[in-house]
């Protein structure tokens, strides 16, 4: 589990002249149509460069914008900023990626473009990472940090759910920045990276398995020009992003979680096709089948497709057959543990019965769960 490390104390001003990472620095910018902002970034980046002499790139990373971007940086007149024009689809975070891929120098800098994260706290991070840190955030939540009046409570609102949906990834008080440092050594040893939507630090962070994670307050401004890209599609796909990071970080849990609520709406299925057979007139025997039969379907098909989604495109009928063999063994470790237990250890009691029969559900609960994570849906075979 991470570690936050809070605030991390401002330095004075000397300190921070006397850093000089001779090597240098590249600051990877994700960009869409942010035209009327490249200016006013790099020239405040350059003041930031002349005040503390660090060696640094600017690498635009542009997602076809199409609205002057090249332009703008190619008639900045700063020879240490360069754009690319991505020419696979759109998204923040892939950019990102892509940038820290191409970048020259050794300690990269995640910030976006829209004049909301502050460039003059560069050298901070660098100064964090320079003194044993493993990853550096601009924070707004530690003490010193803060956002503009105007945010508005349904910002702050949906911000702070954010927060906490995360907080099991890790303690950072703000996963949610796009304002970040780190090595690019540490950034070569990250494998499985797979990030959707905006939050690639909260990837890294959880990905790398950085255990240092230092804070550095922030003021977190309003964009000036253009339009914020934080659309509910990308709140969604954040959604999606921390179910992955669930998986890779809790693995068996979240496996077992899921399959167990898949099996709850297979009860829901298996009563309501019983019922629906009984008022149609059908013999019981028959519609306790057709519940039984449709509710295996389904399961089946729910974790196929999300359970253990990761098999989804193997041959579909050797599947269902390896999940129904697995789901009759269940019932017959089901039968065979309640009837032992009724038998030896609930032999007496108000509800001897009944305890017998829910620790044989449980038994079988389990058992169909394992053939289906280790044997049905087995990953270690699944084609990459």
């Amino acid at each position: 589990m991470n570690k936050d490390m809070a605030a991390l104390p401002t330095q004075p001003d000397t300190a921070l002249c006397d850093i000089r990472y001779t090597a240098g620095i590249s600051i990877i910018v994700p960009t869409y149509r942010e035209a009327e902002n490249i200016p006013h970034l790099l020239r405040r980046i350059n003041r930031v460069r002349k005040d503390t002499g660090l060696t640094l790139e600017v690498l635009f990373m542009d997602d076809a914008s199409d609205d002057g971007s090249i332009e703008a940086v190619a008639t900045s007149g700063f020879d240490w900023a360069r754009i690319i024009v991505r020419d696979g689809g759109r998204g923040l975070s892939p950019s990102v990626i892509e940038g820290f891929a191409a970048a020259r120098y050794p300690v990269l800098v995640c910030m976006d473009c829209d004049l909301s994260h502050p460039p003059e706290a560069i050298p901070k991070f660098v100064l964090a990472l320079h003194t044993g840190q493993q990853f550096v955030i601009g924070s707004r939540y530690v003490p010193g940090g803060s956002t503009d009046d105007d945010w508005g409570f349904f910002r702050w609102l949906n911000s702070f759910i954010a927060t906490v949906l995360a907080r099991p990834l890790t303690t950072v008080r703000d996963p949610m920045s796009g304002f970040f440092a780190l090595r690019k050594s540490d950034f070569d040893t990250a494998r499985g990276l797979n990030p959707i939507g905006y939050k690639i630090a909260l990837e890294l962070i959880v990905k790398c398995g950085f255990e240092n994670v230092g804070e550095v307050p922030i003021h977190f401004s309003d964009r000036c020009f253009g339009d914020s890209k934080l659309t509910l599609a990308e709140q969604l796909r954040y959604i999606q992003h921390l179910r992955r990071l669930y998986m890779f970080q809790f693995a068996g849990m979240m496996y077992l979680a899921q399959f167990l609520v898949v099996g709850a709406s297979g009860v829901v299925v298996n009563l309501s096709i019983l019922s629906l057979l009984f008022w149609a007139g059908l013999p019981e025997w028959l519609c306790f089948a057709g519940g039984i039969g449709v509710s295996l379907m389904t399961n089946f098909l729910l974790n196929r497709r999300f359970t253990f989604s990761y098999a989804r495109h193997e041959p579909i009928l050797r599947q269902f057959l390896g999940f129904a063999s697995a789901a009759l063994l269940g019932l017959v470790v089901n039968y065979a543990v309640a009837l032992s237990l009724r038998m030896s250890v609930f032999e007496e009691g108000a509800f001897a019965l009944q305890l017998s029969a829910l620790t044989g559900v449980a038994a079988g609960m389990g058992f169909n769960f394992l053939g289906a994570r280790y044997l049905v849906f087995r990953k270690r075979f699944i084609r990459k």
